[in-house]
């Protein structure tokens, strides 16, 4: 099995648990971040670890719930198994999956899976990104009036960018936290969206679209316009059609610099 069909399968299982899983009033637990955790969770996170370990056994595993790193090993798989567990587990249906192939720190391949719209989005390096199977690609926009823009802040932030949904308004974008950063990224790749903020530092947040939107015409660097490897921990992330990219660094630089003063 080559890596695309290993990946888009693993994704249409995972999507099903998902499905079978979701209802109102679900039990969760609170990790100590104080971020939730579903029996949906571990038993994804469960499933890719057994399928990877089966069909490539010489390879890493970085997942949310928990790791199978391999010593020496190329290529990391990093995943979420519940991308937006705090919607999900409150009845929300914005969650994804999302799978990334990593070489050498570098995603080559990513899958997102939205089961609840069966929307699938995925992406190879130098392939293009595609939304059941159709190509998509970013806006063209360049401006922020009139255009949403997602800034995922939560209280695990590393990055303290709170005021930054209201200097956007400002500037005319609509501003939202989805609470799903994948779910999130995905509208950027398909043009919905013109830019996800990340001030998180977790790989699992952002591998799969890091080549899902660049795929898709867009940009994707940490907070700082660098780059970056996605198979450790990261210093957030912009995700952006790429034409808003540095106006979106200028407005983060000026929160970060006051934070450091």
């Amino acid at each position: 099995m080559d890596y695309k069909d290993f990946a888009i399968d693993l994704a249409y299982q995972a999507g099903e648990i998902m499905r079978q899983n979701f209802h109102v009033g679900m039990k969760k637990e609170w990790k100590s971040d104080n971020s939730p955790v579903t029996e949906t969770d571990i038993a994804i996170n469960k499933l890719v670890i057994e399928q990877i370990n089966k069909h490539f056994p010489d390879h890493s595993i970085k997942a949310e719930e928990k790791s199978d790193m391999q010593i020496n090993s190329k290529y990391v798989w990093v995943c979420d198994p519940v991308d937006g567990t705090s919607v999900f587990s409150h009845g929300i249906p914005i969650s994804t999956f999302a799978l990334a192939l990593v070489e050498d720190g570098v995603p080559i391949l990513g899958v997102a899976y939205d089961p609840f719209m069966d929307r699938l989005y995925f992406a190879q390096k130098g392939s293009g990104a595609f939304l059941n199977d159709k190509p998509i690609h970013v806006s063209n926009s360049n401006t922020f009036e009139h255009e949403f823009i997602d800034v995922e802040n939560t209280t695990k932030s590393t990055f303290k960018l709170w005021k930054l949904h209201e200097n956007l308004y400002t500037l005319g974008a609509k501003t939202s936290n989805l609470h799903s950063t994948i779910y999130a990224c995905c509208l950027v790749a398909n043009g919905e969206f013109i830019a996800t903020i990340l001030p998180h530092n977790a790989c699992h947040d952002v591998a799969a679209v890091k080549i899902i939107v660049e795929e898709a015409g867009g940009k994707v660097t940490n907070l700082f316009g660098d780059n970056q490897r996605y198979d450790q921990d990261i210093k957030g992330a912009i995700v952006s059609n790429g034409h808003i990219h540095d106006l979106l660094l200028k407005e983060i630089n000026k929160i970060l610099s006051l934070s450091k003063v």
